[in-house]
């Protein structure tokens, strides 16, 4: 009896229990919503841990640090050039007179004739000068002063006295030309041969040694003289040369001559052209050289 009575208590236990497991109607049922929640939290729990999540990689908000290219220096301008000053400036024409290796005698005077051009900006004045600069003087003096004035572009004969060297062999003296200012801007020089072949009573090459010029009359009727001078014996064959480029053979009659010494000869021109003129006389044998330049002008 007393076990039958031990079995209803614990039927009647279970069924308390079961009781209390069932499905209510109370209007204090629990919100689906917070028993799913509450559900996903207990599974949530329930589950192993898991690996730590990974930091973010943080979002680059400045530029990169460029890499510096090698730094090439600018090339350097050099500067603007300085203008040259071409005030005296002198260009060599010819030997007027006396070319390189001419021979003269020991002892006998000569001149010595250059002709130059101005190729400068500036004119060449009285204040400028012939100076010798180094070599054989030949007698010549140390400064000669310019007897006019050369403007840019125009052309000038230079002349000096020297003397024959007294010495055998080749003799060589060099002139330039000195502005006011005091500097030589211009060089050149006479070359000249004594001894074999010296000339005049010696028996050597005969050849014209200089020429001098002389004017007379005025504008509209000018006339020239040429004295040439020779070192022997000997035919001189000439002829001259006008600014207007006119000639005539039969104003160059040859020139004879038994022994060393000086003949002239005359040309006349009559012309009334405004500016300035010129004659040159040119030595066709034996030298073939053009010597000096006579010039007038008419206003």
């Amino acid at each position: 009896m007393r076990k039958f009575s031990q079995i209803l208590a614990g039927i009647a236990i279970i069924l308390a229990i079961l009781a209390c497991n069932l499905p209510s109607n109370a209007p204090n049922q629990q919100d689906p919503g917070a028993v799913m929640t509450a559900a996903a939290l207990t599974v949530q729990a329930q589950l192993p841990p898991s690996a730590p999540a990974a930091s973010p990689v943080p979002t680059q908000t400045t530029a990169p640090t460029a890499i510096p290219f090698p730094t090439i220096p600018p090339t350097p301008v050099p500067p603007p050039a300085t203008p040259t000053s071409n005030c005296d400036n002198a260009q060599f024409i010819t030997d007027v007179t006396y070319p390189d290796n001419t021979v003269v005698t020991g002892g006998a005077s000569f001149t010595k004739t250059w002709r130059l051009k101005n190729i400068g900006s500036c004119s060449w004045t009285p204040s400028y000068a012939l100076v010798f600069t180094g070599g054989e003087s030949m007698s010549g003096p140390s400064t000669q002063a310019l007897t006019g004035n050369v403007n840019s572009g125009q052309t000038m004969d230079i002349s000096v006295n020297l003397t024959g060297p007294s010495a055998d062999g080749t003799h060589t003296g060099n002139w330039g030309l000195r502005n006011a200012a005091g500097v030589i801007f211009a060089h050149f020089y006479v070359q000249v041969k004594v001894g074999s072949g010296g000339g005049g009573s010696g028996g050597g090459v005969f050849a014209v040694t200089s020429v001098t010029f002389s004017n007379s009359g005025g504008c509209g009727g000018f006339t020239t003289t040429a004295s040439i001078t020779v070192n022997g014996p000997g035919t001189v064959n000439y002829h001259w040369i006008r600014s207007d480029n006119s000639t005539n053979a039969s104003d160059h009659p040859p020139l004879t001559f038994s022994s060393a010494g000086t003949q002239t000869v005359s040309k006349s021109w009559t012309t009334t052209y405004p500016g300035v003129s010129w004659l040159d006389i040119y030595i066709d044998s034996p030298n073939h050289q053009q010597f000096g330049r006579a010039s007038f002008s008419c206003p």
